[in-house]
């Protein structure tokens, strides 16, 4: 391998490894370069903060000279910056024991009259003695589709208390708390509704269809049984099929006539995890949260809900509209509302997540530490292993196979780091990820920990190809 590739191949896994490690520098070379080659201008309502890392702790006091570029925009008039440009170049200090330096990008246009301006930022000099330029040295700020960069999805550490969607082409994260939620109600042409799955929720179909008469006492023998990590084959009928096919939810198609639809016995899962686990695990499932009855009906094109305790008499209703421009619509039972969990369908290509899954002849599982790529919104992906002849640096447009994306949205799930002790990264494979239009996108992960080795860090980089 090239010395020069090398050292790319050191400085880009650096960005996500090391740069808290004192013990751990890229010998006596210091570089500087952007974390992430673009950014969404339309993203920025008011300031964003451009970062740059450096290969190792600065020792001494220095300057990064950066060139401000800007097509179709006027500075102090579409976008300033702090420090303030002069003669179109920024000067950022390196301060003396730090690993990043910064500054600040304010957007003077929101919201927007244009869709082609363009900003810049390219490092053209760095006063540091030994210092190179290399890695990410240039960073573009557009309304067009990012070309790459590195992500931190934001899980919220050990407990995982965080459901986190990604759009790549926007370099974007918006997230939620995994226990806010707890049924989704599909937006597309069939009438079904899903379990949260990062809590561990189960339901079985009970004979009854008045909700006012069933009881703990009457479902007491299928408390043991409707559960997720029981290890019977059995209860995967009691959760959605992990693959993401709509059909297969263990709630069935809502029918017209009301006579056919059946009260359902639903285990509410558990709270997020609050206590502090060993360095290098998890601890994801918290208190349990008891169980409620619930019944669905149709209603025109909306859905109707109702539901209660066990033991209640009465039950609480409400009309749930469908909205086209999300997979699903998402309920808290507690708070008998709508709640707002993920992003519009289209704007979310990867989930980070606690996840119920399958193993074979032992039923659901709870996984930490997963990845679901958006299948109902045409997010498709699949794996590539890599050797000598195919590597993630090299892998091109030429080598897409369109016949290896695959129907299920488990495509990257946990296949990326060892599941079972010793808990390692996957070194030898990455993920050709395709989005709603068309991008192609190869990524590959980084970390699962973070510095102190404290489960719940996820990071990985990620190219467009085409």
């Amino acid at each position: 391998m090239k010395i020069y590739t090398f050292i790319l191949f050191l400085f880009s896994t650096l960005l996500f490894w090391s740069c808290n490690d004192e013990d751990s520098p890229l010998g006596q070379t210091f570089v500087a370069a952007f974390d992430k080659q673009s950014i969404d201008f339309s993203k920025i309502e008011g300031e964003e903060t451009i970062k740059l890392i450096f290969s190792k702790v600065a020792e001494q006091d220095g300057q990064i000279h950066i060139n401000v570029l800007a097509d179709s925009a006027t500075y102090n008039q579409d976008f300033s910056t702090l420090p303030i440009a002069t003669n179109n170049e920024i000067i950022v200090p390196i301060k003396k024991g730090q690993t990043s330096a910064s500054f600040i990008f304010k957007n003077l246009i929101y919201p927007f009259d244009s869709s082609n301006k363009i900003v810049q930022f390219e490092i053209s000099k760095i006063d540091y003695p030994a210092a190179v330029i290399q890695g990410y040295s240039k960073v573009k700020i557009s309304f067009e589709r990012s070309v790459g960069g590195t992500i931190l999805a934001e899980i919220g550490g050990p407990n995982e208390p965080f459901q986190v969607f990604v759009d790549l082409s926007k370099d974007a994260q918006t997230k939620a708390k995994r226990d806010s939620w707890d049924l989704g109600f599909y937006n597309g042409s069939y009438f079904r509704v899903e379990l949260n799955g990062s809590i561990y929720m189960a339901t079985k179909a009970l004979t009854e269809t008045d909700i006012t008469k069933v009881t703990k006492a009457s479902v007491n023998s299928l408390l043991n049984e409707v559960a997720v990590g029981t290890f019977t084959d059995s209860n995967k009928d009691f959760i959605d099929h992990p693959s993401g096919d709509i059909l297969k939810t263990a709630i069935a198609e809502i029918k017209e006539n009301d006579a056919e639809n059946p009260v359902y016995l639903v285990n509410l899962g558990y709270e997020v995890g609050t206590e502090t686990p060993a360095v290098g695990s998890a601890a994801i499932a918290g208190n349990q949260r008891g169980w409620k009855k619930v019944r669905f009906l149709k209603r025109g094109e909306d859905y109707v809900i109702q539901h209660a305790n066990l033991d209640d008499k009465t039950y609480q209703e409400k009309t749930i509209q469908k909205n086209s421009t999300h997979n699903f619509t998402h309920f808290s039972l507690a708070k008998n509302e709508v709640v707002t969990v993920e992003p519009p369908k289209l704007d979310w290509d990867l989930n980070f997540t606690v996840f119920t899954n399958l193993i074979e002849g032992n039923g659901s599982y709870g996984f930490s530490d997963f990845v679901v790529n958006n299948l109902k919104a045409g997010v498709k992906a699949y794996r590539v292993n890599a050797d000598k002849d195919v590597t993630f640096e090299n892998f091109d447009a030429a080598n897409i196979d369109e016949t290896k994306f695959e129907n299920d949205q488990r495509s990257i799930g946990d296949s990326w780091r060892q599941v079972t002790a010793p808990q390692t990264l996957y070194n030898d494979r990455f993920y050709i990820i395709r989005d709603a239009d068309n991008n192609y996108y190869k990524i590959r992960m980084l970390a699962f920990k973070n510095a102190s080795g404290l489960r719940g860090y996820p990071k990985f980089e990620y190219k467009l190809i085409k």
